[in-house]
């Protein structure tokens, strides 16, 4: 995790995220809806019709994305189809329902920290 950002004040910075996402795209985001975006932005095939399947897929590929800069994950390598790769490295430790959603908000305040700071 980058330890120069700002993350103690979970809620604000949340709201910034969803403040952002809702002036940019005029809908309020879902936990799911912003992991989906995350995959599409790392697999970086821009917008197009995607499966029920790649969309799950996209949803992983975000969270291993967000949980790397952790350590929890580690990127090994795109596929031949240009799908990102990673491994665990490490599990993540066991969490309550409400600990699991503020801690993907963390990562995911983190990830969305250069727009939400402009």
């Amino acid at each position: 995790m980058n330890e120069t950002r700002d993350l103690t004040n979970i809620d604000e910075n949340w709201n910034k995220v969803v403040y952002w996402f809702i002036k940019n795209t005029g809908k309020k985001p879902t936990l799911n809806s912003i992991l989906f975006m995350i995959g599409v932005q790392e697999l970086g095939q821009g917008k197009r019709p995607y499966s029920k399947e790649e969309k799950q897929d996209l949803m992983h590929l975000a969270t291993c994305k967000l949980f790397s800069n952790s350590g929890f994950y580690e990127f090994q390598g795109h596929d031949q189809d240009g799908w990102p790769h990673y491994i665990n490295i490490e599990d993540l430790p066991p969490m309550s329902l409400e600990e699991q959603e503020r801690f993907i908000k963390w990562h995911m305040i983190d990830y969305f920290s250069d727009i939400i700071e402009q």
